[in-house]
């Protein structure tokens, strides 16, 4: 496994990479969910890049970008068994003196977390747009817990025809059901316990569907009466929206997106399902 730290380096070594490059962009702190990215990487093509980069265009001024948890050596440590390059830039590398330029994807970034991370969004796919172009990737991995980027970043892929396939795979749980997430480190232990009511919330709503609930109303409604049972927990948002154009919808009659935001103290989690 060879780490690379500059864009020059990372061109030069992809421009001799045989076959097909996996890659899979990642701001570090890795845990399982990643792993099982880059695993499937690996299974799928002969060249596997990982990038470790905190982009600090997707936090916004009272967000976590200075505390958010960083651990190179471990990072490295995981990725060695199933990485052919990992590419870890410099924030300078990245957003050089005077850079102005951003790629912003409209639209399906006005719901959810983009209606209350003004910014977010614009920065998230800026980057990405970025280590497109300097990865060249062959297919890019990435999960499903983060469902209204996996749209963003499918969206801009196939309006700026970039030549990557996006690969979306499950969210990795832990055994209680909670999503696996670096910032669940940030959780004390009576609130990682009370966590898992997010799950419990969103396997709920699929209950309820599986009897017929097609009101969307009464499902973020019980939702919301569960979640509220839990003391710890603080709701942002419960969202039942159309899985393509992300506008929230009052009965379900195609691919439906059950997504939220909670807090637990300054831990915003966030976690989904489809229905359909």
């Amino acid at each position: 496994m060879k780490v690379i730290e500059n864009i020059t380096d990372m061109r030069k070594a992809r421009k001799i990479m045989p076959g097909s490059v996996g890659f899979v962009p990642t701001m570090g702190y890795l845990h399982e969910g990643h792993i099982s990215l880059v695993k499937r990487a690996k299974d799928e093509n002969l060249t596997v890049v990982v990038s470790i980069f905190v982009n600090p265009t997707q936090f916004g001024p009272k967000e976590d970008f200075k505390s958010y948890p960083r651990d190179i050596k471990r990072d490295l440590a995981m990725l060695e068994p199933f990485t052919d390059i990992v590419f870890m830039p410099s924030d300078k590398e990245i957003y050089p003196e005077k850079y102005d330029t951003w790629v912003e994807v409209k639209g399906i970034t006005d719901y959810l977390e983009g209606a209350v991370r003004p910014g977010h969004f614009r920065g998230v796919t800026t980057v990405v747009n970025k280590l497109f172009n300097i990865v060249e990737p062959t297919k890019s991995y990435f999960g499903q817990k983060d469902a209204q980027q996996v749209a963003v970043i499918k969206k801009m892929v196939a309006d700026l025809n970039m030549n990557t396939e996006v690969v979306v795979c499950p969210t990795m749980r832990e055994k209680d059901g909670l999503a696996m997430s670096s910032r669940n480190t940030y959780l004390n232990p009576e609130q990682r316990q009370g966590a898992v009511v997010l799950y419990r919330a969103l396997m709920l709503a699929k209950e309820l569907f599986a009897k017929g609930e097609r009101d969307s109303g009464v499902m973020r409604r019980e939702m919301t009466e569960l979640i509220e049972k839990e003391p710890l927990g603080n709701i942002d948002y419960i969202s039942i929206a159309d899985a393509g154009t992300l506008k929230e919808i009052h009965r379900i009659k195609t691919l439906a997106l059950v997504s939220m935001a909670v807090k637990f103290g300054k831990t915003r989690l966030i976690d989904n399902i489809m229905l359909e």
